[in-house]
């Protein structure tokens, strides 16, 4: 591999699955090739808790990608190793979610039960669409009679083909509102998963991936990672651009094929010949000009727009910057104008 492309500056890769190497069970196009070129020692990291890590590695084999079950880690995974943190094994704990995380608890020693009325020393709430107000009411009296309550992830929604749909961190927000208690999360973007996930390769250059900026960016940057977003997901252009601080990626690529390509084409500042100012009558705005033609990433509408808004983070994000709240193209009709309209 080449001297100064992401992966020569990395020694693994933590890599969100939805969004970034796949969608809506199919995968997403060119990640297979990029990862399979790049050669880094990978493990895929979720915030999906109803799924056992054999079960995603057998979906990832049928889309192309090379992986075991040791080459997933589950944030399942990561509240069971938070829980021998609190309690003791051979305890009771309430599991919400699904089967094979009540499995992994069974697993690791634990004592699954269904019903606050056998005294668990902690409540484990994972996603499971069959999760209701039954399990969350026996939930909430466990945790007010005095039980840890550990959460896989606290992700609000869940992202499919249709939409997004109720994820578990609106679940767990029920039974927040009723107990007063919030629980310790294991998932993203909390560090917890990157740190294990790292330690599990043995890297101490990491570099995590994925699409959205306040699972996976936030929670790679909390880790102290290198972070990389790929604009095939959750996250858009806009948002990025506009992302808090602790959201921001360090690298952007419109697709994993960044991974093989100078680091400096994925870093914020300019790109392709864009400039970008501060509008005079409205300095919260950005200004976009230029972009050479004969760049070869303005043939690709895809990587003109990641140029674009390289070129307008650089500015964006320098330290101590002013507040940004959008952008406009210098004129119509030319490339600052044609990557902007493909920003989503």
């Amino acid at each position: 591999m080449a001297g100064g492309t992401l992966v020569a500056a990395h020694d693994a890769a933590l890599l969100d699955l939805d969004g970034t190497v796949y969608e809506g069970g199919r995968a997403i196009p060119g990640a297979r090739e990029a990862l399979a070129e790049a050669e880094l020692p990978m493990l895929f990291i979720t915030n999906n808790a109803s799924r056992a890590p054999g079960a995603v590695a057998a979906q990832l084999r049928d889309l192309g990608y090379a992986a075991e079950a040791a080459d997933v880690m589950t944030s399942a995974q990561a509240a069971i190793e938070m829980a021998r943190e609190l309690i003791d094994p051979g305890a009771a704990v309430l599991v919400l979610g699904a089967e094979s995380f009540r499995e992994l608890a069974a697993e690791a020693g634990y004592r699954v039960v269904s019903s606050a009325d056998d005294s668990p020393a902690a409540v484990l709430h994972g996603h499971s669409p069959d999760t209701g107000w039954a399990e969350l009411s026996e939930a909430a009296l466990a945790i007010r009679a005095g039980a840890a309550y550990l959460a896989s992830n606290l992700d609000t929604t869940l992202p499919v083909e249709r939409g997004l749909l109720v994820g578990n961190g609106s679940m767990v927000a029920a039974v927040t509102s009723a107990t007063g208690v919030a629980p310790r999360s294991a998932g993203k973007p909390e560090p917890a998963m990157f740190h294990r996930g790292a330690a599990r390769l043995g890297a101490t250059r990491p570099l995590a991936i994925g699409d959205r900026l306040n699972t996976d960016i936030a929670g790679g940057n909390n880790a102290g990672h290198a972070t990389l977003m790929v604009v095939t997901g959750v996250s858009g252009h806009r948002e990025t651009l506009l992302a808090a601080p602790g959201e921001r990626p360090r690298y952007i690529g419109a697709t994993m094929a960044a991974l093989n390509e100078p680091a400096e084409h994925a870093a914020p500042g300019p790109q392709a010949g864009f400039t970008v100012t501060r509008d005079e009558s409205d300095p919260a705005t950005l200004v976009l000009a230029g972009g050479d033609p004969a760049d070869p990433r303005l043939a690709d509408p895809a990587r003109a727009a990641v140029a674009a808004l390289l070129t307008a983070a650089g500015l964006a994000w320098a330290p101590g910057a002013a507040p940004v709240t959008g952008i406009r193209a210098a004129e119509p009709g030319g490339p600052a104008a044609a990557a902007l309209a493909a920003w989503r």
